[in-house]
């Protein structure tokens, strides 16, 4: 870690019109990463100034996907729009130095201009004859935005920390507008002046605004302001090479926490391996992501979205995870009569095969079920008059036995089989329908040890032959 970067300041700024994209998390990821490896500060702006869009709801579920990822800002958020004056202070500011002007073009007037240029098949550039115009001769009270100065001549170009070093002609940018008509800022203002009074050192977003980075750069040399680093990210597709969307599942960050029951470890671990790499690791640790990232292992190239690739990622972090945290995840899920002790006891078994937390769930439901169990099609069928001929003299051997431990059950059901002549998996699966009400479910031996020693004998005297069960109730 380089001694003198302790400077570096990164930012995360979404706009909140919706939910936490999950290549925002990646964004707002690669950003609190850099802070971290390199010792600085990571801030965030929720860029509100788009008034009809921006919600409330929406802001909160910014904050809280990024709480669940562990992606708080080192700082209190800055929200663009409460910064509107400052931001239309630096255009008049930037009118007083004749680096912008006042444009009296009328939306007629541009409408027919850029309605020519499409005419004429070339391409539309802003050519203002109030560019060089004497302020005596701007009108009284006629409407006005004010533009951008845009160099004319040379070039600029960016030695991009991913995309390398990207060089375009001035006479590609236009005289954009700082300040509308109803003197509110644009975007385009309110992301510079914003990144500079935060500090901001290192910019890193979506390669989607390497664009805008060019016409940044004119305002910021305009202010003899510092142009900060740029490193513009691949944006992440589906797994057909088509930009991510819905289409392809779940793309906000609440629905990989609420509606896949991913662990936020998981999720977390995946977008560090989206489009970074360091070697063929895959899993690595939050600790060793910030020892390992810098932004010369982010690559140039689009990343696809693999949702196996993250299910069996979040498959070992189960397998990682503390019992009872997984317990108290898991509660909420099979209902109010779910006992986290017990929970936490069956986590050792009910974790090995599981992928997510809703699979954690139903495989932990036959513990809480209620008798008469109700039993799906697979475990009906598997209840003949054979099988519950066969569970009867399960029980009586199982009434028999105090020693209600795993090793003690696994003993005596062994001998049981071979005294009957029998397969264990032959005991096992109709006991584990008369258990479980399933087909599916952790061992057997696990099944009769968690339920205790009186639940597992009464549901399996509910379904043998003397009982006369009916095996669909």
């Amino acid at each position: 870690m380089a001694s003198d970067s302790a400077g570096v300041v990164t930012r995360f700024a979404p706009s909140p019109t919706g939910f936490l994209h999950i290549g925002g998390a990646r964004t707002a990821l690669f950003n609190w990463l850099y802070a971290r490896h390199h010792g600085g500060k990571y801030l965030l702006r929720i860029e509100d100034t788009d008034r009809a869009r921006s919600t409330e709801p929406a802001i909160e579920a910014i904050f809280d996907g990024l709480g669940w990822l562990g992606l708080e800002g080192d700082e209190a958020p800055t929200f663009q729009f409460a910064r509107s004056d400052r931001h239309a202070a630096v255009a008049h500011e930037l009118l007083e130095k004749g680096a912008a002007y006042r444009c009296y073009l009328t939306a007629e007037e541009l409408a027919d201009r850029r309605a020519r240029a499409q005419a004429e098949r070339r391409t539309f550039r802003i050519d203002s004859e109030w560019r060089d115009a004497d302020p005596a001769t701007w009108p009284a009270d006629a409407p006005y935005v004010v533009r951008i100065k845009a160099p004319r001549e040379g070039e600029t170009t960016i030695d991009d920390q991913v995309q390398g070093s990207v060089t375009v002609a001035n006479s590609e940018l236009d005289d954009f507008v700082l300040l509308r008509s109803d003197g509110t800022p644009t975007y385009m203002l309110a992301v510079v002046v914003d990144d500079h009074d935060m500090g901001v050192t290192h910019v890193i977003r979506g390669d989607d605004h390497l664009n805008n980075a060019f016409r940044q750069i004119v305002i910021l040399r305009a202010m003899d302001w510092p142009v900060p680093v740029y490193a513009h990210v691949p944006m992440i597709l589906g797994a057909d090479g088509a930009k991510l969307s819905k289409r392809h599942g779940a793309v906000g960050v609440d629905a990989y926490r609420d509606e896949m029951g991913l662990l936020p470890e998981a999720v977390f671990n995946y977008l560090l391996r989206l489009g970074w790499g360091h070697g063929d690791r895959e899993e690595i640790s939050r600790e060793e992501a910030i020892e390992l990232f810098d932004l010369s292992g982010v690559g140039r190239s689009p990343s696809r979205f693999d949702i196996k690739k993250l299910l069996n990622l979040n498959g070992h972090y189960i397998r990682e995870a503390d019992d009872a945290r997984l317990a108290g995840l898991v509660a909420p899920l099979i209902g109010s009569n779910a006992d986290k002790s017990l929970l936490a006891e069956a986590m050792p078994q009910l974790k090995l095969r599981a992928k997510d937390l809703h699979e954690l769930a139903e495989g932990a439901a036959f513990l809480f079920k209620v008798r008469p169990l109700s039993m799906d099609e697979k475990a009906s069928a598997l209840l003949t008059d054979e099988a519950r001929g066969l569970l009867e003299k399960i029980s009586a051997r199982l009434h028999s036995q105090s020693d209600w431990t795993v090793e003690a059950l696994e003993a005596n059901l062994k001998s049981f089989a071979e005294e009957q002549g029998l397969g264990l998996g032959k005991l096992a699966q109709p006991m584990r329908a008369a258990l479980t009400g399933t087909t599916t479910s952790p061992g057997i031996f696990d099944v009769l040890a968690l339920l205790g020693r009186d639940e597992a004998l009464a549901r399996l005297d509910a379904q043998t032959s003397s009982a006369d069960a009916d095996p669909t109730i």
